[in-house]
């Protein structure tokens, strides 16, 4: 049988928990063979635009993302070559000169609000996770995150979400949630799915003689 890597697919909402839960993910497998490739990293290259047609950028919209990038990247990775991962600077609002070299490992997560949304990632993956938070804790904690981690204002954090994030979520994330193999709930505290997901992991692995 061909060695093939296991794909998985972490979603969910801003402030979902997300990120938390591909994380803890990532450390049970530490010193295995194991990557993570945020969607993020992937958002398109601008310098062929002014700074100030750059602000005008809405983030949270498929088109922000060089998605198809990133499932090139996956391809090769897939194949056990090398890539280079872009790197976003987010002062310059434009993809950064700097790459990350990444090697081909055994088990890649794939994490970001809209990485369940494009038909050919999904294909791509073996396990599709969704990480379901109410909407009240998600905006609270982009605005702690926002406030203490990006020096912005209660004002502009709730402007931004009332009139970008949340219009998106329920235009691009929410519907991708039936995508979804696994739904979580409440993100990284919930320890349980974690154990679960965990266990899965390790089972696939075991089959295709990686661990």
């Amino acid at each position: 049988m061909t060695r093939k890597p296991v794909v998985i697919g972490v979603t969910g909402g801003s402030g979902s928990g997300k990120t938390s839960i591909a994380k803890a993910i990532y450390d049970r497998f530490k010193g295995h063979s194991i990557l993570m490739l945020e969607h993020d990293y992937y958002y398109k290259d601008q310098t062929h635009l002014s700074f100030e047609e750059r602000l005008k950028t809405n983030y949270d919209h498929p088109f922000a993302f060089d998605t198809d990038l990133l499932i090139e990247h996956i391809q090769r990775l897939l194949q056990y070559e090398h890539i280079q991962k872009p790197v976003y600077d987010y002062a310059a609002h434009t993809r950064s000169e700097e790459v990350i070299e990444v090697e081909p490992k055994d088990v890649i997560i794939i994490e970001g609000i809209l990485v369940l949304e494009d038909e050919r990632l999904r294909d791509l993956m073996d396990i599709k996770l969704f990480v379901d938070t109410d909407a009240d804790l998600r905006i609270i904690r982009r605005m702690i995150r926002d406030i203490k981690e990006r020096g912005r204002t209660m004002d502009s954090v709730i402007d931004q979400y009332v009139n970008v994030v949340r219009p998106m979520h329920n235009q691009f994330i929410e519907p991708t949630k039936r995508y979804a193999d696994i739904i979580i709930p409440e993100g990284g505290q919930n320890h349980v799915a974690i154990d679960l997901m965990v266990t899965k992991i390790q089972t696939i692995l075991e089959q295709k003689s990686f661990l």
